[in-house]
């Protein structure tokens, strides 16, 4: 899903980027393995953005904000970023695409408020009825499941493509009728409160 703010418009103008993607791996894999601590987290309702992370996740995201922060001063700013996308190859970047990455900050960026946008963003999700509406755009019938197979094409060949792994990690945590049709209702309930199994 994407969403606003580093996690959103640029965190999507980055993911497009094969260059700069190289760079935010790590962070990616931080987030997806974060989603059981964050809704502990979003349960204790704590303001640490640190505590929303093991330690190793956050020792990676200092990977990515080193490799970013390329004048080792603590703080990203546009010579940063600038730098950054030239060394992936990129050396005509907007003004405008820099500007609004650094705004999204609201003030310098140091180390803790890129894990506090990233971190807002990579364990955050749309709202369950937004979820919800989207995949009521594949059952027309109403019946509250998707085809299995239709919609694994979809995730194969449309938009953000799947790779085959990716949608055999998803189809692994999806509840299923019957029929082997998607339960689309219990799936955005997972999406959104977590998988008790996962605790």
């Amino acid at each position: 899903m994407v969403h606003g703010g580093w996690g959103g418009e640029t965190l999507r103008r980055w993911g497009e980027d094969p260059s700069l993607l190289m760079v935010l791996q790590a962070s990616r894999k931080a987030g997806t393995r974060g989603k059981v601590a964050a809704t502990k987290q979003a349960q204790r309702g704590s303001s640490n953005v640190f505590s929303m992370f093991e330690q190793a996740q956050i020792q990676e995201f200092k990977e990515a904000f080193s490799c970013i922060d390329q004048n080792r001063d603590g703080i990203i700013c546009k010579a940063d970023l600038r730098e950054t996308y030239s060394q992936l190859g990129k050396v005509s970047v907007p003004e405008e695409e820099l500007d609004a990455m650094l705004q999204e900050g609201k003030g310098p960026i140091n180390f803790t408020v890129f894990l506090t946008l990233f971190g807002e963003k990579l364990n955050g999700t749309d709202p369950e009825e937004a979820i919800l509406s989207a995949f009521r755009m594949f059952d027309p019938s109403g019946k509250g499941v998707v085809n299995k197979e239709e919609f694994k094409q979809l995730l194969l060949t449309q938009a953000d493509k799947f790779s085959p792994a990716e949608v055999e990690q998803m189809f692994a945590l999806t509840p299923m009728d019957l029929a082997g049709n998607i339960d689309y209702k219990s799936l955005c309930y997972i999406i959104t409160h977590g998988d008790e199994k996962e605790e």
